[in-house]
Protein backbone atom coordinates (compact mmCIF):
# COMPACT_ATOMS: atom_id res chain seq x y z
CA UNK A 1 0.00 0.00 0.00
CA UNK A 2 1.30 3.42 -0.96
CA UNK A 3 -0.63 6.67 -1.00
CA UNK A 4 0.32 10.22 -1.82
CA UNK A 5 -1.46 13.52 -1.25
CA UNK A 6 -1.97 15.29 -4.56
CA UNK A 7 -4.11 18.02 -3.00
CA UNK A 8 -4.37 19.18 0.61
CA UNK A 9 -4.96 22.52 2.32
CA UNK A 10 -1.30 22.90 3.29
CA UNK A 11 2.12 21.85 2.06
CA UNK A 12 5.77 22.02 2.98
CA UNK A 13 7.00 20.26 -0.15
CA UNK A 14 8.86 22.47 -2.67
CA UNK A 15 7.17 22.61 -6.06
CA UNK A 16 3.86 21.24 -4.75
CA UNK A 17 1.04 23.76 -4.38
CA UNK A 18 -1.70 23.61 -1.75
CA UNK A 19 -5.36 24.54 -2.19
CA UNK A 20 -8.54 24.14 -0.17
CA UNK A 21 -9.45 20.63 -1.21
CA UNK A 22 -8.40 17.00 -1.10
CA UNK A 23 -7.06 14.42 -3.52
CA UNK A 24 -5.24 11.21 -2.67
CA UNK A 25 -3.43 8.91 -5.10
CA UNK A 26 -3.34 5.29 -3.93
CA UNK A 27 -1.41 2.26 -5.20
CA UNK A 28 -2.36 -1.14 -3.79
CA UNK A 29 -3.09 -4.70 -4.86
CA UNK A 30 -2.16 -3.95 -8.45
CA UNK A 31 -4.58 -1.00 -8.66
CA UNK A 32 -3.98 2.73 -9.01
CA UNK A 33 -6.79 4.76 -7.46
CA UNK A 34 -7.70 8.43 -7.32
CA UNK A 35 -9.73 9.45 -4.26
CA UNK A 36 -11.20 12.91 -4.93
CA UNK A 37 -9.66 15.49 -7.27
CA UNK A 38 -9.32 18.77 -5.41
CA UNK A 39 -11.02 22.06 -6.27
CA UNK A 40 -9.30 22.99 -9.55
CA UNK A 41 -7.00 21.70 -12.27
CA UNK A 42 -4.08 21.98 -9.83
CA UNK A 43 -4.20 18.20 -9.60
CA UNK A 44 -2.38 17.98 -12.95
CA UNK A 45 0.48 20.33 -12.00
CA UNK A 46 1.05 18.57 -8.69
CA UNK A 47 0.88 15.16 -10.36
CA UNK A 48 3.59 16.20 -12.80
CA UNK A 49 5.77 17.54 -9.97
CA UNK A 50 5.27 14.31 -8.00
CA UNK A 51 5.84 12.01 -10.97
CA UNK A 52 2.31 10.59 -10.94
CA UNK A 53 0.76 9.55 -14.25
CA UNK A 54 -2.95 10.37 -14.07
CA UNK A 55 -3.47 8.47 -17.32
CA UNK A 56 -2.46 5.20 -15.65
CA UNK A 57 -5.09 5.37 -12.88
CA UNK A 58 -7.52 2.42 -12.93
CA UNK A 59 -10.53 4.13 -11.30
CA UNK A 60 -11.54 7.11 -9.18
CA UNK A 61 -13.84 7.59 -6.20
CA UNK A 62 -15.76 10.76 -5.32
CA UNK A 63 -16.26 11.19 -1.57
CA UNK A 64 -19.19 13.61 -1.90
CA UNK A 65 -20.66 16.24 -4.16
CA UNK A 66 -18.78 19.40 -3.15
CA UNK A 67 -16.55 21.54 -5.39
CA UNK A 68 -13.35 21.17 -3.35
CA UNK A 69 -13.31 17.42 -3.98
CA UNK A 70 -14.48 17.32 -7.58
CA UNK A 71 -13.06 20.29 -9.49
CA UNK A 72 -10.25 18.32 -11.10
CA UNK A 73 -12.37 15.49 -12.50
CA UNK A 74 -13.20 17.03 -15.91
CA UNK A 75 -9.47 17.41 -16.65
CA UNK A 76 -8.75 13.97 -15.19
CA UNK A 77 -11.34 12.48 -17.52
CA UNK A 78 -9.77 14.19 -20.52
CA UNK A 79 -6.42 12.65 -19.58
CA UNK A 80 -7.88 9.26 -18.66
CA UNK A 81 -11.27 8.76 -20.37
CA UNK A 82 -11.41 5.02 -19.66
CA UNK A 83 -11.19 5.25 -15.87
CA UNK A 84 -14.55 4.73 -14.12
CA UNK A 85 -15.49 7.39 -11.57
CA UNK A 86 -17.57 6.05 -8.66
CA UNK A 87 -19.89 8.82 -7.46
CA UNK A 88 -23.05 8.72 -5.35
CA UNK A 89 -26.28 9.18 -7.29
CA UNK A 90 -27.22 12.18 -5.10
CA UNK A 91 -23.88 13.96 -5.53
CA UNK A 92 -25.04 16.17 -8.40
CA UNK A 93 -27.37 18.23 -6.23
CA UNK A 94 -26.93 22.00 -6.27
CA UNK A 95 -26.20 22.73 -2.62
CA UNK A 96 -25.28 25.60 -0.32
CA UNK A 97 -23.58 25.85 3.05
CA UNK A 98 -24.53 28.07 5.96
CA UNK A 99 -22.38 30.47 7.97
CA UNK A 100 -23.43 32.54 10.98
CA UNK A 101 -27.02 31.46 10.50
CA UNK A 102 -27.22 32.64 6.89
CA UNK A 103 -27.25 30.56 3.71
CA UNK A 104 -24.19 31.18 1.54
CA UNK A 105 -24.78 33.20 -1.63
CA UNK A 106 -22.62 30.87 -3.73
CA UNK A 107 -23.09 27.09 -3.97
CA UNK A 108 -20.57 24.67 -2.51
CA UNK A 109 -21.67 21.83 -4.79
CA UNK A 110 -19.99 20.34 -7.86
CA UNK A 111 -19.15 23.12 -10.32
CA UNK A 112 -19.04 21.08 -13.54
CA UNK A 113 -20.62 22.84 -16.51
CA UNK A 114 -23.33 21.10 -18.51
CA UNK A 115 -20.79 20.35 -21.22
CA UNK A 116 -18.34 18.88 -18.69
CA UNK A 117 -21.05 16.71 -17.16
CA UNK A 118 -22.04 15.47 -20.60
CA UNK A 119 -18.42 14.61 -21.34
CA UNK A 120 -17.97 12.90 -17.97
CA UNK A 121 -21.23 10.93 -18.09
CA UNK A 122 -19.87 7.77 -19.81
CA UNK A 123 -17.31 7.38 -17.00
CA UNK A 124 -19.65 7.97 -14.06
CA UNK A 125 -20.66 4.89 -12.05
CA UNK A 126 -23.48 5.90 -9.72
CA UNK A 127 -23.53 4.36 -6.27
CA UNK A 128 -26.05 4.34 -3.44
CA UNK A 129 -25.23 1.42 -1.19
CA UNK A 130 -22.15 -0.77 -0.89
CA UNK A 131 -20.22 -1.14 -4.15
CA UNK A 132 -17.52 -3.82 -4.36
CA UNK A 133 -14.85 -2.81 -6.85
CA UNK A 134 -12.65 -5.80 -6.01
CA UNK A 135 -12.73 -8.40 -3.25
CA UNK A 136 -10.76 -6.06 -0.98
CA UNK A 137 -11.69 -2.58 -2.26
CA UNK A 138 -15.16 -1.26 -1.45
CA UNK A 139 -17.07 2.02 -1.68
CA UNK A 140 -19.49 2.26 1.23
CA UNK A 141 -22.26 4.22 -0.45
CA UNK A 142 -24.25 6.47 1.90
CA UNK A 143 -22.64 6.71 5.34
CA UNK A 144 -25.40 5.72 7.81
CA UNK A 145 -26.20 8.05 10.70
CA UNK A 146 -28.09 7.43 13.96
CA UNK A 147 -31.42 9.17 14.52
CA UNK A 148 -29.94 11.54 17.11
CA UNK A 149 -26.96 12.63 14.99
CA UNK A 150 -26.39 16.40 14.89
CA UNK A 151 -24.00 17.59 12.14
CA UNK A 152 -21.39 20.26 12.77
CA UNK A 153 -22.62 22.19 9.72
CA UNK A 154 -25.91 22.35 7.84
CA UNK A 155 -26.29 22.26 4.07
CA UNK A 156 -29.22 23.00 1.79
CA UNK A 157 -29.96 21.92 -1.74
CA UNK A 158 -32.32 22.76 -4.56
CA UNK A 159 -35.25 20.39 -4.25
CA UNK A 160 -38.93 19.90 -4.93
CA UNK A 161 -41.76 20.97 -2.66
CA UNK A 162 -42.31 24.04 -0.51
CA UNK A 163 -39.13 26.14 -0.22
CA UNK A 164 -37.61 26.20 3.25
CA UNK A 165 -35.31 29.16 2.57
CA UNK A 166 -34.42 31.17 -0.49
CA UNK A 167 -31.12 32.08 -2.13
CA UNK A 168 -31.27 34.07 -5.34
CA UNK A 169 -34.95 33.09 -5.59
CA UNK A 170 -34.13 29.37 -5.57
CA UNK A 171 -36.18 27.20 -3.26
CA UNK A 172 -33.94 25.16 -0.98
CA UNK A 173 -34.50 22.18 1.27
CA UNK A 174 -32.09 20.59 3.79
CA UNK A 175 -29.37 18.49 2.17
CA UNK A 176 -29.06 15.28 4.17
CA UNK A 177 -25.56 14.71 2.73
CA UNK A 178 -26.62 11.21 1.71
CA UNK A 179 -24.12 11.51 -1.13
CA UNK A 180 -21.20 11.12 1.28
CA UNK A 181 -19.32 7.82 1.02
CA UNK A 182 -15.99 6.31 2.01
CA UNK A 183 -13.37 4.20 0.28
CA UNK A 184 -12.33 1.12 2.24
CA UNK A 185 -9.34 -1.07 1.37
CA UNK A 186 -8.60 -4.31 3.19
CA UNK A 187 -4.91 -5.07 3.68
CA UNK A 188 -3.23 -7.83 5.74
CA UNK A 189 -2.62 -5.42 8.62
CA UNK A 190 -6.20 -4.14 8.64
CA UNK A 191 -8.56 -1.69 6.96
CA UNK A 192 -7.63 1.61 5.37
CA UNK A 193 -10.56 4.04 5.45
CA UNK A 194 -10.57 7.21 3.34
CA UNK A 195 -13.22 9.87 4.09
CA UNK A 196 -13.36 13.20 2.28
CA UNK A 197 -15.07 15.51 4.80
CA UNK A 198 -17.08 13.31 7.17
CA UNK A 199 -20.05 15.69 7.05
CA UNK A 200 -22.12 12.80 8.42
CA UNK A 201 -19.70 12.48 11.31
CA UNK A 202 -16.21 11.00 11.34
CA UNK A 203 -17.22 8.28 13.82
CA UNK A 204 -20.14 7.34 11.55
CA UNK A 205 -17.71 7.23 8.61
CA UNK A 206 -15.39 5.03 10.67
CA UNK A 207 -18.25 2.69 11.56
CA UNK A 208 -19.41 2.58 7.94
CA UNK A 209 -15.93 1.50 6.89
CA UNK A 210 -15.74 -1.16 9.58
CA UNK A 211 -19.12 -2.56 8.57
CA UNK A 212 -17.81 -3.38 5.09
CA UNK A 213 -15.50 -6.04 6.58
CA UNK A 214 -17.00 -7.07 9.95
CA UNK A 215 -14.49 -8.18 12.53
CA UNK A 216 -11.49 -6.59 10.79
CA UNK A 217 -9.44 -4.01 12.68
CA UNK A 218 -8.88 -0.53 11.30
CA UNK A 219 -5.20 0.07 10.60
CA UNK A 220 -5.32 3.56 9.09
CA UNK A 221 -7.90 6.30 8.70
CA UNK A 222 -7.32 9.26 6.39
CA UNK A 223 -10.12 11.75 6.85
CA UNK A 224 -11.27 15.27 6.64
CA UNK A 225 -13.15 15.30 9.92
CA UNK A 226 -15.01 18.63 9.74
CA UNK A 227 -14.51 19.40 13.41
CA UNK A 228 -13.43 23.04 13.12
CA UNK A 229 -16.91 24.21 14.16
CA UNK A 230 -17.54 21.44 16.70
CA UNK A 231 -17.97 22.24 20.37
CA UNK A 232 -15.16 21.43 22.80
CA UNK A 233 -17.32 18.64 24.21
CA UNK A 234 -18.04 17.07 20.84
CA UNK A 235 -14.43 17.39 19.74
CA UNK A 236 -13.22 15.68 22.92
CA UNK A 237 -15.74 12.86 22.44
CA UNK A 238 -14.59 12.25 18.87
CA UNK A 239 -10.93 12.21 19.92
CA UNK A 240 -11.77 9.67 22.67
CA UNK A 241 -13.60 7.39 20.23
CA UNK A 242 -10.85 7.57 17.63
CA UNK A 243 -8.21 6.83 20.29
CA UNK A 244 -10.21 3.81 21.44
CA UNK A 245 -9.78 2.20 18.00
CA UNK A 246 -6.00 1.81 18.58
CA UNK A 247 -5.27 2.40 14.90
CA UNK A 248 -1.72 2.29 13.61
CA UNK A 249 -2.16 5.73 12.10
CA UNK A 250 -4.74 8.51 11.97
CA UNK A 251 -4.38 11.31 9.41
CA UNK A 252 -6.68 14.29 10.05
CA UNK A 253 -6.67 16.35 6.86
CA UNK A 254 -8.41 19.14 4.93
CA UNK A 255 -11.44 20.37 6.92
CA UNK A 256 -10.59 18.81 10.28
CA UNK A 257 -9.66 22.10 11.95
CA UNK A 258 -6.47 23.02 13.77
CA UNK A 259 -7.90 22.50 17.28
CA UNK A 260 -8.95 18.94 16.49
CA UNK A 261 -5.63 18.23 14.76
CA UNK A 262 -3.75 19.45 17.84
CA UNK A 263 -6.00 17.42 20.15
CA UNK A 264 -5.45 14.26 18.10
CA UNK A 265 -1.70 14.83 17.90
CA UNK A 266 -1.49 15.40 21.65
CA UNK A 267 -3.55 12.29 22.39
CA UNK A 268 -2.09 9.91 19.79
CA UNK A 269 1.48 11.15 19.45
CA UNK A 270 3.37 9.53 16.58
CA UNK A 271 0.23 7.60 15.59
CA UNK A 272 -1.26 10.88 14.36
CA UNK A 273 0.33 12.20 11.18
CA UNK A 274 -0.45 15.68 9.92
CA UNK A 275 -0.23 15.15 6.16
CA UNK A 276 0.33 17.87 3.56
CA UNK A 277 0.21 18.06 -0.23
CA UNK A 278 3.12 16.17 -1.74
CA UNK A 279 3.55 13.78 1.18
CA UNK A 280 3.93 10.04 0.56
CA UNK A 281 3.26 7.11 2.86
CA UNK A 282 4.12 3.47 2.28
CA UNK A 283 3.36 0.32 4.24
Amino acid sequence: MKFRFLIENKTDNPGVVAEHGLSVYIETQGKKILFDAGATNLILDNAKTMGINLGAIDFAVVSHGHYDHTGGFPLFHQINPNAPIYIHRNALRVSYGMENGEIDKEPCSIMWTDDQLKELSPALRFTEGRTDITENIVVTGTVPIPDDFVPTENFFCVGPGEPVVSVNDQGLVPDDMSHEQCLVIREPEGLYIFSGCSHRGVINALNAGKSMFPGERVAVMVAGMHLYSASDEDRARVVDEIAAENMDCVMPVHCTGIKAICDLKTRLGDSCIVATAGDEYSV
